[in-house]
């Protein structure tokens, strides 16, 4: 397909970094999702590169959607995740000028997600990884799954951490009469938070100082929070360095669905420009939208090229 991509309104490459598609062998979305979604999440060519291009995005990197290699268990889990990722792969070199790719990673296996995390970047050319969520009731910050970090790190890619459904404990104590909060309008947003926050207090990048780690959405509401967080868990948690300094030494945040001016200017505000990349949460977003955001933001063009490539072009080497 000829790349016929919509012109913005800034005159800047757009690389959209959580994107999202689904591969059958993860099981049936249409049990959970609307057909509209599922359409567009199991394909990877026509539809979504005309959409790409109606909505004046270059490049995505494709990332699986929720829950992804999370919800597997097993023996099973590592070679199923393999097979996953070897498709993503053949999916990106037929459009290698508009596709890249975030790994899955079997998290069941933590070292079996390690060996994954280093093939698909060393054989395949993949990006880094996104993990949704919690694995077995486990947060990331568990040391069982440090060696998928010191991987990450050792390799120089980075871990996108994507909401999910909040542990089964907690949905009974918080939401149980409420279910609308359990999902991404809330829930979801509550959960990868608290991921990061532990990630944070139990000494992670300590262990692993040049370990990367992006948030969707924005930040999933931290860079509002950031001044407080740091005043008081920088003193109660006796940390080597502030909560100010781990968040905005080792995490970068997205737009992805989250197109408020406001948030996108806290966030800039507290991480600074080179920390926010651009996304759309396709298909959840629609790609014009996204853009569109970014177009009538009030900010300098120069901040919105690194928004919408600089950013993501050096982190992930594009």
């Amino acid at each position: 397909m000829a790349n016929k991509v919509r012109p913005n309104k800034i005159g800047s490459r757009v690389i959209a970094l959580e994107e999202h598609y689904s591969d059958p062998q993860f099981g049936d979305l249409r049990k959970i999702q609307p057909a509209r979604i599922v359409d567009r999440l199991l394909d990877l060519g026509d539809l979504r590169l005309k959409e790409m291009d109606e909505g004046g995005i270059d490049v995505q990197v494709l990332s699986h959607a929720p829950p992804g290699a999370q919800a597997l268990n097993g023996s099973g889990a590592v070679s199923l995740t393999r097979s996953a990722n070897d498709f993503l792969h053949e999916a990106v070199n037929r459009h290698p000028t508009r596709y890249a790719a975030f790994a899955s990673l079997p998290t069941i296996d933590p070292i079996g997600s390690a060996d994954e995390l280093e093939r698909t970047v060393d054989k395949l050319g993949f990006k880094g990884a996104m993990v949704h969520g919690l694995t077995g009731g486990l947060f990331f910050d568990d040391k069982r799954f440090w060696p998928v970090l010191e991987r990450a790190q050792a390799l120089d890619v980075p871990i996108y951490l994507h909401p999910a459904t909040p542990h089964p404990a907690v949905i009974e104590a918080y939401y149980a009469d409420r279910s609308a909060l359990t999902r991404a309008g809330w829930g979801f947003g509550i959960e990868c938070a608290t991921q990061a926050m532990r990630m944070i207090v139990s000494g992670v990048f300590d262990a692993y100082p040049r370990l990367k780690i992006i948030l969707g959405h924005l930040g999933e509401g931290l860079p509002f929070l950031l001044w407080r967080t740091d005043s008081i868990l920088s003193r109660e948690a006796t940390l080597p360095q502030s909560v100010r300094d781990y968040f905005c030494g080792h995490f970068y945040v997205t737009t992805s669905g989250n197109f408020s001016p406001s948030a996108l200017q806290c966030s800039l505000t507290e991480l600074g420009p080179d920390s926010v990349m651009f996304s759309v949460d396709w298909p959840w977003a629609t790609n014009l939208e996204g853009i569109r955001f970014i177009e009538e933001f009030p900010a300098d063009v120069s901040v919105k090229n690194k928004i919408l490539h600089q950013n993501v072009e050096r982190l992930l080497r594009l």
